[in-house]
């Protein structure tokens, strides 16, 4: 009789179809994949349904069917919150099932954030079969929610973990201690006050019992749901060991013949403190593993609740979720601002330091824009919302935080592949190490005085099986791979969050990782080391004339010019307070400068090809213009009547601390260089100015990415550092894309970091934290594997014959939970690093005694 032939029906989004020639070619395409038994493709609804045989097509082979005829599937993307797993092997395990979803493209599971990241196309699986696979390995899967919500949730999935693991310890402990003394009955003072009734080995299977039932039931009860799905994780190890020692504990007191190890081999304070250590471990996790989320709490902390709206003419409070873009809001003194917008009427100062790490409060006037939940210091203001619920740039932050804190850094590559293939790879081991001393060592290196550390056996009591078992159940406990699968994604949770309090952004774990490795960083000049906007830098007189009044006839002849030079000259005429009039007969000479009339004198601005043209003697001035050019700056001249009157020289001006972060980044061993379009002889000057040594001029923004490329081949690891916008494609190319952020559209900035604040200093501050994290990082891996790499072999028994000592499964056990809390608490540590640019004193110092450039 011939097997009954499942298939299986999905329904595919298809995009970029246009008639009813593409339905048929898609149809015709699909048809003729083997295993396909049915097709139908809507035009209308842009899906295609297809109903296939599992065995013989896949949802990948479809997908790249209907792609390949030019046509678009979309993916989805859903980020859950997965409770319950305890290690590295339990991200293991959910990565793999997911994975062998059919549809499923993309998993990322992170352990400290208890997330789980997937991609899949919609119509091939949905976000309930997926949540429904992670829940039958016995883990608890929802999807993640933002906002206060979020807040309110994680608090109390955290707090309900805690008490569960808390009431596990109030059985485990006080029965596991009667337990002990029970074992311990004969040793010692024990003998003049503990009962010899607890000695009695009914009276032990009746207190271990309940330990191993209630607070450790649920090591078998997840272990079980793993099998079921062909996966392991440590739950497996903890359940096996505390198991075996409850099963021949019982077998040996109830059917002490039956060749087990007899009455000397009734291991109850195994099982117990087994089952008493781990849950101490879970509690410790549970209270320290919610700690190095604390950035996106913090974050979510800060938004405000209500906000004050004017509707109707009339000024009302409502929830901040329901203001719309458009709504005119209402702040006073002391109070958050609601959402992100720009000021119609009012001033103030702005404490912004929880989102950009900036002390110093901000100037705000009618035109500037203000981020939502930033505090409002002084006076009251309006302002018109431009940006509200998911687009405030709070919530572009909080979703990029998410994003790199759910994210894996290459690094954690080792860590998952040993944990993948970890749990049955011990337990391999321990049936070995049981054999070995079962059959070969216990004969060979048996010392009859010899003992277990925090164990009441002598080995002559409990003869070859029960000492075989006993170090083949310690092998098994001590091998945790807890702390393997905390050390990386810990850290870098910590290091995220780290960067988000001081207005830095890491778009994934991934570039905290790629920065701690630059050893490079290439700069765009305007608008990166520069403010981007000219600045007047110098006035020089001609004979008879005085500073303010060549400023005044400059600015007079450039007033309503819209030539960013000219723009320049009339902002510093403005901020000097001088009355500016209008020029008649304004006119623009294209490549060489400007002409017109004001109070009846003929005005003429320009280089020195205008004045030459006009036959104007500025051989007097020559010197100065040439001083001025040198120092990178354009030099114009000023002519009245025919007479050279001045000079005034116009320059793109560093940015505050360029020269100071220059040095502190050669410090730190790194080569800095500075790219431009600009002209060599500007582009030098600048640089001599920043203390760049370094020059890529005159380079087209489209061979910037080539510039780059060139520094990378000579095997340096590059960091771009740009607007993110012009400088897109060299940001892409370098290893670090560096973009530095308005602070309101996070989003849509290029690079792997983005900088909040427009300051340089916090290129500085993103390394030495990328640095700080992955020094986390090794200090955790290195913990862990010499953990297991010296810890295994001591369980195994391998010092026993020269110190005739053997690591008891209790110790083991508290030894287990102790690795994986110390690595958090060294993670935490990470809490108490500070960028170097909250040190002032230091910058002012550097700025004044050693970094020095003309």
């Amino acid at each position: 009789m011939a097997s009954e032939v499942t298939t299986t029906r999905i329904s595919l989004p298809v995009e970029g179809m246009s008639c009813a020639s593409c339905v048929a070619k898609v149809e015709k395409a699909l048809k003729n994949i083997p295993g396909v038994q049915a097709v139908q493709v809507n035009l209308l609804t842009k899906k295609a349904t297809v109903e296939y045989n599992p065995r013989e097509a896949q949802v990948m082979e479809l997908v790249k069917t209907i792609e390949e005829l030019g046509y678009n599937v979309p993916q989805e993307e859903v980020l859950l919150n997965v409770r319950g797993m305890s290690c590295a092997a339990c991200v293991a395990k959910v990565e793999r099932v997911v994975k062998s979803l059919p549809g499923v493209t993309e998993v990322v599971v992170n352990l400290p954030a208890e997330s789980a990241r997937v991609r899949f196309y919609p119509g091939a699986i949905s976000k309930a079969e997926i949540k429904k696979a992670i829940s039958e390995l016995g883990y608890e899967a929802s999807e993640k929610v933002t906002g206060q919500e979020a807040l309110d949730r994680e608090r109390e999935a955290r707090q309900q973990e805690i008490r569960r693991q808390a009431r596990n310890m109030w059985i485990a402990w006080p029965l596991s201690a009667l337990v002990m003394l029970g074992m311990f009955r004969d040793v010692w003072i024990f003998p003049y006050f503990v009962p010899e009734f607890l000695h009695n080995p009914l009276v032990l299977w009746l207190l271990t019992t309940p330990v191993v039932f209630i607070p450790g039931w649920q090591f078998f009860v997840k272990s079980f749901r793993g099998l079921k799905k062909g996966a392991t994780d440590m739950n497996l190890l903890y359940a096996t060991g505390i198991g075996a020692a409850y099963i021949i504990a019982t077998i040996n007191s109830l059917w002490p013949e039956a060749g087990f190890g007899g009455k000397g081999a009734t291991f109850f304070e195994s099982a117990a403190l087994l089952t008493a250590f781990i849950v101490l471990g879970r509690y410790l996790e549970a209270l320290t593993r919610g700690r190095t989320s604390e950035a996106i709490r913090k974050l979510l902390s800060l938004q405000a609740q209500t906000a004050r709206v004017i509707r109707d003419g009339q000024e009302i409070e409502i929830a901040v979720d329901e203001v719309a873009i458009g709504d005119i809001v209402v702040v006073r003194p002391g109070e958050k601002i609601p959402v992100d917008g720009e000021v119609i009427e009012g001033y103030s100062v702005v404490d912004e330091s929880m989102l950009t790490g900036e002390s110093i409060p901000v100037e705000k006037k009618v035109g500037d824009q203000v981020i939502g939940a930033t505090i409002n210091k002084t006076g009251s203001f309006k302002f018109r919302a431009t940006r509200v619920g998911s687009e405030t740039a709070l919530a572009q932050i909080i979703r990029m935080v998410e994003d790199a804190q759910a994210s894996k850094a290459p690094i954690q590559r080792l860590a998952d592949f040993v944990a993948g293939h970890f749990i049955a790879g011990v337990h391999v081991l321990a049936l070995i190490v049981f054999l070995f001393w079962f059959f070969y060592g216990f004969d060979r290196y048996f010392l009859p005085d010899s003992r277990f550390i925090l164990s009441p056996y002598s080995l002559a009591e409990i003869g070859v099986f029960g000492f075989a078992l006993l170090l083949s159940v310690t092998t098994l406990v001590i091998s945790c791979p807890c702390a393997l699968g905390l050390a990386t994604p810990s850290a870098m949770m910590a290091g995220t969050g780290k960067g988000a309090e001081n207005g830095i952004l890491f778009k994934g774990a991934d570039a905290v990782e790629a920065s701690a490795k630059l050893n490079a960083v290439v700069f765009d000049k305007t608008g990166t080391l520069t403010k981007g906007e000219p600045e007047v830098t110098d006035v020089v007189a001609g004979s008879n004339w005085d500073e303010e009044r060549v400023l005044l006839y400059a600015a007079a002849v450039e007033k309503n010019s819209e030539h960013p030079l000219g723009e320049a000259i009339v902002r510093k005429a403005r901020a000097l307070g001088l009355e500016l009039g209008d020029a008649d007969e304004f006119r623009a000479i294209p490549g060489h400068g400007v002409e017109a009339s004001w109070r009846g004198e003929k005005i003429l601005l320009g280089n020195r090809r205008l004045m030459s043209k006009q036959k104007i003697d500025i051989s007097g001035l020559l010197p100065q213009a040439a001083r001025l050019e040198e120092q990178g700056k354009t030099a114009m001249f000023l002519a009245v009547n025919g007479r050279a009157a001045g000079v005034i020289a116009v320059a793109d001006t560093l940015k505050e601390y360029v020269p100071e972060a220059i040095a502190r980044l050669k410090k730190m061993g790194l080569q800095v260089a500075m790219i431009t379009g600009d002209n060599r002889r500007t582009a030098e000057a600048i640089a001599r100015q920043a203390g760049i040594d370094r020059v890529l001029a005159e380079v087209l923004p489209q061979d910037k990415a080539s510039e780059v490329k060139k520094l990378q081949e000579q095997g340096l690891k590059v960091a771009m550092v740009g607007d993110g916008i012009n400088d897109a494609p060299a940001l892409a190319q370098s290893d670090v894309g560096i973009a530095i952020g308005s602070g309101t559209d996070v989003a849509k900035e290029t690079g792997e970091i983005i900088l909040i604040k427009n300051d340089i200093r916090d290129v500085v501050a993103a390394i030495e934290i990328g640095r700080a994290t992955m020094r986390k990082v090794r200090q955790n891996l290195f913990w862990a594997f010499i953990y297991n790499t010296l810890g295994i072999p001591i369980a195994a028994g391998i010092l026993y014959p020269w110190t005739g000592l053997i690591v008891s499964p209790e110790l083991a056990a508290f030894f287990m939970a102790i690795s994986s809390v110390s690595v958090t608490l060294n993670t935490l540590l990470l809490k108490r690093f500070e960028p170097s640019t909250k040190d002032e004193k230091a910058w002012t110092a550097a700025a004044k005694a050693k970094y020095k450039y003309a």
